[in-house]
């Protein structure tokens, strides 16, 4: 779970928060973070994610303050947590290396990285790419490798910015019924899209983002009117 409490940010050089005050929580499910282009939706996700400081106020992982803690104690609570940028971004070498690059950084045994990357592979739809260069792939093709990457460290909580704006409308379906699988399984999902109809499919309780200013919905229903 990731909470925010009293969050603000503001760029460098700029005289205005980009976040005001934000708090709420990402738990368990899917929560959508829905505003227009330029809201904060992705700075927002950016704090959550913890690749943004926050200005003031605290993200906390699983109850433990995060900026608060040694950096020492920092890397296991980064490794709960992943982010998948709108702009999906390749490593050089295959498909396969690409999928293995988190599972590597974490020490797993050569047996479990080829288990977990096959697995997500067959997830995503794409075992046939395994041995392609993933930088020569299409953006639409690079952007369920970086989500076969994301999934196969299987991380408590994912956070996905525009994560279907390269997809086709076969991959948009595939993509939905998969997070509503890792949903139900447990997983802490946060999708940042201004795509409402996605939204409304997938959300079990929805983040407004306006001016900078987010606001937590519980009701979907709720949501679907603003």
């Amino acid at each position: 779970m990731i909470e925010l409490k009293r969050v603000s940010f503001a760029y460098p050089r700029s005289c205005e928060d980009a976040i005001k005050n934000a708090s709420l929580v990402f738990g368990p499910g899917v929560t959508a973070v829905i505003g227009p282009n330029g809201s904060g939706k992705t700075t927002l996700l950016k704090l959550a994610a913890l690749l943004y400081r926050p200005r003031a106020g605290e993200v906390l992982i699983d109850g433990v303050s995060f900026w608060s803690m040694p950096d020492a104690a920092k890397v296991a609570f980064r490794r709960k947590v992943v982010y998948v940028h709108e702009k999906p971004i390749m490593l050089r070498g295959s498909v396969a290396d690409n999928v293995a690059y988190g599972l590597r950084v974490r020490n797993l045994s050569s047996e479990d990285v080829a288990a977990r990357v096959d697995e997500a592979l067959e997830a995503l739809g794409i075992k046939s790419l395994a041995r392609e260069k993933a930088q020569a792939l299409s953006i639409g093709q690079q952007q369920r490798v970086a989500l076969a990457r994301a999934l196969a460290v299987r991380p408590k909580s994912l956070l996905l910015d525009e994560p279907t704006a390269n997809l086709d409308k076969s991959g948009r379906e595939e993509f939905m019924e998969l997070i509503v699988g890792l949903a139900e399984r447990g997983t802490c999902i946060a999708v940042a899209t201004h795509d409402r109809l996605l939204a409304l499919k997938l959300m079990d309780r929805a983040v407004i983002v306006e001016n900078g200013t987010a606001t937590l919905i519980e009701n979907p229903e709720e949501a679907s009117l603003v």
